[in-house]
């Protein structure tokens, strides 16, 4: 099975490549709901066109946004994760340097991973207080990973991605928590 490293970068690649497409088809103007929430992240583009990804969004209450955006966000640190094992740690030379680094990686998304999948099981449940601050550990791992490199990594784009649609996530989960 010598070619399932590399259906797994093929796969991996082609989310990355549909999230793309997404951004370059998004004709829709967006609701004023999601224009809200967008206006208060650090790049309205990129949230608009993450949320969009999502046929529910022209519709979606905030409730429904909030899955969106943290099925988004769980969805980048575990492809990341997977990205990271399966290829990058997979290929690294064992002690070095490089390997420590992506060690490192791995862990800050183990972290982000566990962060979300909580995050999701309480919006689930109903329980918004600790949501923001669920992303926000998701988003700090993120940072932390980048930090590691000391400059540009193969892990850049996806490093910011997530710290992106963490933003997202604290954006919505801050309605949630300021109209208790």
């Amino acid at each position: 099975m010598a070619y399932l490293p590399s259906l797994r970068l093929f796969t991996f690649f082609l989310f990355v490549c549909c999230c793309l497409i997404i951004s370059t088809s998004g004709a829709e103007q967006p609701t004023e709901l999601v224009s809200s929430i967008c206006k208060n992240t650090t790049n309205y583009n990129f949230c608009v066109e993450s949320l969009y990804s999502d046929p529910r969004t022209p519709t979606a209450d905030t409730y429904v946004l909030a899955f969106i955006a943290f099925d988004l966000a769980y969805l980048n640190a575990t492809h990341t994760q997977a990205y990271i094992r399966q290829e990058l740690l997979h290929n690294a030379t064992s002690g070095s340097d490089y390997s420590r680094r992506l060690q490192i990686c791995d862990g800050c998304y183990d972290r982000a991973v566990s962060a979300l999948a909580l995050a999701l099981n309480d919006l689930n449940s109903e329980t918004y207080s600790q949501l923001a601050d669920l992303a926000g550990v998701a988003a700090r791992k993120a940072r932390k990973c980048q930090a590691a490199f000391e400059g540009p990594s193969p892990l850049s784009r996806m490093n910011h991605d997530l710290r992106a649609l963490s933003k997202i996530c604290v954006v919505i989960s801050n309605r949630f928590t300021s109209s208790s």
